[in-house]
């Protein structure tokens, strides 16, 4: 499909071949007024929630679109479920992480206030920075064509993140660890990915963590961007745990 749409109101789960829905909002303006979309044309339209849909348009209004649906598939989530805890960085670099990340399939996201962060989110800037992460994720969600959309959680500080991660299996990705990514077997596990900001994730927070039972790995031999890490680490889980 062409066109691509997402709703988190709809409940596709529940529905069949013939059902009629509406798509209303912006997705519905952008659309008609920005994608050009007519009576009879077919697109794609997806709940966030496992359920993606085709569908013809029936009817065409600026703030509503009515859609006979076509094949309803819902599909399961993923699992070992994946979430990134990505370090707050500075310029977009975290934002790229985001992007990408939710691009190759992570099932939640942590933004994390780590000690060499350079970039901060504080008074109003804690709910204006989770809500920005929120809308990439959704428009990355919508770009893959993909069926579950992930969730942003709070900005945490170092001192609530082995409390907010317990039960899983925490990986700090650093680069003068010992053990390869790649070597990783699936223990049964849900996953936590920790990456650190440009300065890398500090020696102290480093020793808190394993405490806590975190283990770290590494990425080959190079050492990459904050952007970039997190997403080539969800690459390898993805192929190494069967996900791909």
């Amino acid at each position: 499909m062409s066109h691509h749409y997402l709703d988190e109101q709809l409940d596709l789960a529940g529905a069949a071949t013939g059902d009629v829905v509406r798509l209303t909002g912006d997705e519905a303006r952008h659309a008609v007024t920005v994608s050009r979309v007519r009576v009879g044309e077919q697109l794609s339209v997806g709940d966030g929630r496992g359920s993606l849909a085709a569908a013809t348009v029936i009817e065409a209004a600026p703030r509503e679109l009515v859609l006979e649906l076509g094949e309803v598939v819902t599909s399961p989530a993923p699992g070992p479920r994946i979430t990134l805890v990505q370090a707050l960085a500075k310029g977009d670099r975290d934002e790229l992480a985001v992007q990408a990340a939710t691009e190759l399939g992570v099932d939640a996201i942590v933004p994390w206030a780590a000690t060499r962060s350079v970039s901060r989110w504080e008074g109003p800037k804690v709910e204006k920075g989770r809500a920005r992460w929120a809308t990439i994720v959704r428009e990355a969600t919508k770009q893959s064509i993909r069926a579950w959309m992930p969730e942003v959680g709070p900005l945490t500080p170092t001192a609530r993140l082995a409390a907010l991660l317990e039960g899983q299996r925490v990986l700090l990705l650093e680069p003068t660890a010992t053990t390869p990514l790649t070597s990783l077997d699936d223990d049964g596990r849900d996953l936590a990915l920790v990456v650190g900001p440009e300065g890398g994730i500090a020696p102290a927070e480093i020793e808190r963590l394993v405490a806590a039972g975190a283990e770290a790995v590494r990425l080959g031999g190079s050492v990459l961007r904050t952007s970039t890490a997190g997403p080539a680490a969800i690459a390898v889980l993805n192929a190494r745990l069967g996900r791909w």
